[in-house]
């Protein structure tokens, strides 16, 4: 294992409640994609009620963690996690995940059950695999620098010119993005039984990396409600369709807060 030390007694900067409420009635959990943080989720707050507070998970190499060594490993994250969650599962809570997020906050679901813990009460999957459903992708995270930097403006948009242009910030970003992509591409699925909470998936209509056949298989992963939606948009469909995307989400989380 790589990485901060991982304790339950380490300060716990890990869950971002951006406008904290005592009468929430469920908490929306939001996970990072590759390269992403918790800010990114902070605009999600005004199209949701007070009844939902939106919280983001904020990971180690990232914001003001940018100088914390980023974890590569599925396996070293999910039990502090599951801590996390359990610490705050006062209220309901549901978890939304796009790409590396969605693998993140299904194997977080599988971990709190495995604890005995309090389990999400709705997960949203955007833009990744059904876990079950074999990868296809390289080991991008080992490629030297510039092959690392090419590969990955094929096959998710490419980074930033803004970072591209600021040697420092770069410098600061690939070693995270790197640690990310080693955690989806050194992911091994375990076959558990399915989840019993409903799972909403989302994807993108012109995205070439997830497409809709790998997406429908997270069917399997629950004996309860499935439902899969495809909105306008590549892999970045949760920027380009923010609005559309959200409203659906209040729509299936609306028996919690009515």
């Amino acid at each position: 294992m790589s990485g901060i030390p991982l304790t339950s007694n380490a300060p716990r900067p890990w869950l971002v409640r951006f406008k904290p409420t005592q009468t929430a009635r469920l908490r929306l959990v939001c996970f990072p994609y590759a390269g992403g943080g918790a800010a990114s989720y902070r605009p999600w707050v005004s199209h949701f009620p007070s009844s939902v507070e939106v919280c983001a998970i904020k990971l180690p190499g990232r914001e003001d963690r940018i100088r914390e060594t980023p974890c590569t490993h599925l396996s070293e994250l999910l039990p502090l996690l599951a801590s996390v969650i359990a610490s705050h599962a006062d209220i309901p809570f549901a978890f939304f995940g796009h790409s590396m997020g969605a693998l993140m906050c299904f194997e977080l679901a599988r971990e709190l059950r495995r604890q005995h813990l309090p389990e999400p009460a709705h997960l949203f999957v955007s833009a990744f695999r059904a876990p079950q459903r074999p990868a296809s992708l390289s080991e991008t995270h080992r490629l030297p620098e510039a092959e690392f930097i090419k590969e990955v403006g094929q096959r998710w948009g490419g980074i930033p010119d803004v970072v591209r242009n600021e040697p420092g910030l770069l410098e600061l970003l690939l070693p995270t993005l790197r640690a990310d992509m080693a955690i989806v591409e050194t992911y091994t699925y375990v076959p558990e039984a399915p989840l019993t909470c409903p799972i909403s998936c989302f994807g993108g209509m012109e995205d070439h990396i997830v497409e809709q056949s790998v997406l429908s298989a997270w069917q399997q992963q629950t004996t309860a409600a499935f439902s899969l939606t495809m909105f306008p948009g590549g892999h970045f469909f949760v920027q380009s369709a923010r609005e559309v995307l959200l409203q659906t989400m209040m729509q299936e989380l609306s028996r919690f807060v009515v």
